[in-house]
């Protein structure tokens, strides 16, 4: 029996957020002979290099293989905090105290740098600090972040309280959890919009955007880096390199650092305002604490709801990928039964082998990596550390610290993904039951 009946009659495999910022800079007609800084890769980390690069009066020009933004910039779900996915016990033994007190304190503060970024720029993207609802999977996850709560108010300046299981419909129109954690520090935004406007912001203070052209090589001589593209050469005194899960052959050190792992969305049809009401009374950004995790909110306009998740490990077809967003999201909200789906698209993001993002500098060339998904603020900050450590010379960041690690045997193709994915949804499994 067919299904066509859960996707809307102008259903679109593409994001969401592209009917209202659709990424539109792509290449120009020539390519520029020589910059002080050539940054590779058109998101949230390149485009703030750059902005804080030529706000200083560098010379500079951001390629990317799509369309500025294309990538998983304008792909996310919106939801913006500056947690980071390896934290608690776990990050003071892999870093030591005084590392991890710096790299959570530095993390925390990439949200309050985003709101000032854009304020300044004046970007419109659809801010607002509503706060997270962070849904416990098990007792044990409830425990835990009760344990966490203080540290997380302390980080954030801004209020974080535990929502029992008996309260938590005053956060969710669901059952489906055990309570959760509230962090009014964290917020939601467009990311698309955001995107677009940080590109905007860069070409003002006179940085290059140079979309649809392909990197395919990198040398560095005595006279500087030559960028070698599909399209000609570029040459540069500097290099930066912020293509996160897009990261290719033409850099095989870093390629071997990071895992590229898909993330997949679906935006539903417009729904009534009681019912959006019901689903999120607060309108805050939402995500649960299962290894093979959720990630949910209202669309900017209260309309319509947008889930995200690990469904795959790579692209598949949208509908298929739509097919199992619907599922899970429709245990947590059998209201939805009856709602169709709009949209459905996906993104890479980009894991690192010890969970931390890094910034620095390796062979000449400067690079920020790896926010395991969670990135519209903390590749901001990233960028904008990159922008600084080569103004200056040096970085007083806390992740451009330690060694940038890797896995014996990992050449950048991440075959054991599909077999990790199955284990930890087993585990989820497994947990709930105890």
């Amino acid at each position: 029996m067919s299904d066509d009946h859960i996707f809307t009659a102008d259903f679109k495999p593409q994001p969401f957020w592209w009917d209202a910022a659709r990424p539109g800079i792509g290449a120009p007609d020539s390519l520029p002979g020589r910059v002080d800084v050539c940054i590779i890769g058109g998101g949230y980390a390149g485009l703030s290099c750059a902005l804080e690069l030529a706000r200083n009066g560098t010379n500079c020009a951001v390629v990317d293989t799509k369309r500025i933004g294309q990538g998983a910039s304008s792909r996310n779900g919106g939801l913006v905090s500056g947690g980071l996915k390896h934290a608690g016990p776990k990050l003071v033994e892999t870093v030591g105290e005084d590392r991890a007190a710096r790299l959570l304190t530095e993390a925390a503060g990439s949200v309050p740098f985003l709101d000032s970024l854009i304020e300044r720029e004046g970007i419109d993207c659809d801010f607002a600090k509503v706060g997270r609802f962070y849904c416990a999977w098990t007792r044990q996850d409830y425990e835990a972040m009760a344990r966490s709560t203080e540290q997380t108010a302390e980080l954030t300046g801004a209020p974080a309280r535990m929502v029992p299981p008996e309260r938590q419909r005053e956060e969710i129109g669901s059952d489906y959890y055990c309570g959760g954690q509230v962090a009014e520090g964290a917020a939601t935004i467009h990311p698309a919009k955001y995107v677009r406007g940080l590109a905007e912001a860069a070409q003002r203070a006179g940085a290059q955007m140079i979309g649809q052209t392909h990197v395919t090589g990198m040398t560095r001589g005595p006279d500087g880096w030559t960028v070698e593209t599909d399209r000609g050469v570029i040459r540069a005194d500097k290099v930066m390199l912020g293509t996160n899960g897009y990261t290719g052959r033409e850099a095989p050190w870093f390629r071997r650092r990071v895992v590229p792992v898909a993330s997949f969305l679906i935006a539903t049809e417009e729904i009534p305002a009681e019912l959006a009401k019901e689903l999120v009374p607060n309108a805050r950004g939402l995500a649960d604490s299962r290894r093979v995790l959720s990630y949910f909110r209202l669309s900017p306009d209260h309309k319509r709801v947008l889930w995200g998740g690990r469904v795959g490990t790579s692209a598949m077809d949208p509908r298929e990928s739509a097919r199992r967003l619907r599922r899970v999201m429709t245990r947590v909200w059998p209201q939805l039964n009856d709602v169709r789906i709009s949209h459905s698209w996906n993104g890479n993001v980009a894991f690192t082998f010890d969970f931390i993002p890094h910034l620095g500098e390796h062979e000449g060339v400067h690079y920020a990596l790896g926010c395991q998904g969670s990135g519209v603020a903390m590749q901001t900050w990233m960028g904008y550390q990159v922008a600084r450590m080569m103004l200056r010379g040096n970085s007083e960041s806390a992740f451009a610290e330690g060694n940038f690690p890797t896995m014996t045997g990992y050449r950048g193709n991440p075959w054991v993904l599909p077999l990790i994915l199955m284990w930890f949804r087993l585990r989820d499994q497994i947990d709930r039951r105890l």
